[in-house]
């Protein structure tokens, strides 16, 4: 997909604000410093239109992004950042939940997880959480240009284990620094799109 339009559009923490309803939603959900500004930047080749910052925990907001016209990606706060307040933290997950579980025009997740590591105990709840709500979903696994390709496989290995996934279909290497990975993904949102129009 060319990216020809891209920006900001609101930022928001309940559905009152949330913008119109009847546009295509992707939505971005992570950990904190997984990488989800990075990844949008890099996926719209714009350095500075998702605000990254080195300090984790600094998205507090759903954050949605009018790209083409066509749909909007939304950016989620990250979860699982340990040094801010157990009562925002406990905010920040009623506002992710309420916008997952409710949202009727989200219609893919992509759940970011740093493919250097295992997956963590909240990355897992996630996933588990969205195959609840029955939410077609991917996983994007940040920082791809960190792993030596001859130890991506056992790491996809890891990741399909610890998730407890049939296959490692869902599993998508991806880099904010090469771009590795971005056209996969932009076919699964085309054709999600192109699917969303014929229904």
């Amino acid at each position: 997909m060319q990216v020809t339009h891209a920006e900001l559009v609101t930022s928001a923490v309940n559905p009152s604000q949330y913008p119109p309803d009847n546009v295509f939603e992707v939505a971005l959900a992570g950990r904190s410093n997984v990488g989800k500004s990075s990844f949008i930047n890099k996926m719209i080749n714009r350095k500075g239109l998702a605000r990254t910052s080195g300090q984790p925990g600094k998205t507090q907001t759903l954050n949605f992004y009018n790209i083409n016209h066509q749909f909007r990606f939304v950016d989620v706060p990250g979860y699982g950042y340990a040094r801010v307040a157990k009562t925002q933290r406990a905010s920040w997950s009623k506002m992710i939940e309420k916008y997952l579980s409710q949202r009727e025009n989200l219609n893919i997740v992509f759940l970011l997880m740093d493919f250097r590591h295992p997956p963590t105990e909240l990355d897992i709840t996630m996933k588990d959480f969205i195959e609840a709500l029955d939410i077609p979903y991917g996983i994007i696994l940040t920082k791809s240009d960190k792993v030596k390709k001859s130890q991506w496989q056992r790491h996809l290995n890891v990741f399909k284990k610890d998730l407890e996934l049939d296959t490692i279909d869902a599993l998508f290497p991806f880099s904010s620094e090469t771009g590795e990975g971005s056209e996969i993904i932009w076919e699964i949102i085309s054709d999600a799109i192109e699917a969303s129009q014929i229904d």
